[in-house]
């Protein structure tokens, strides 16, 4: 997990930001939820490693656990 926090600042169309708040509402999330999660897919999408990424578990690595 990250442990200090960047700004990130960027223009949208205020219509598009309301029904984006409004969906970000409406599923229990705030904004910057859906956006880190945005971003952490475009990464993944591109295969970009970076220092806090959490790795995620298949079956081998329980496979792997279960075995020890």
């Amino acid at each position: 997990m990250e442990t200090k926090s960047a700004r990130l600042t960027i223009l949208i169309d205020p219509v598009k930001k309301q029904a984006f708040d409004e969906l970000c509402a409406s599923q229990d999330l705030t904004p910057s939820q859906v956006i880190r999660q945005l971003i952490r897919q475009y990464l993944d999408d591109h295969h970009i490693d970076y220092a806090t990424k959490v790795k995620k578990r298949t079956p081998q690595d329980d496979r792997a656990s279960a075995e020890k």
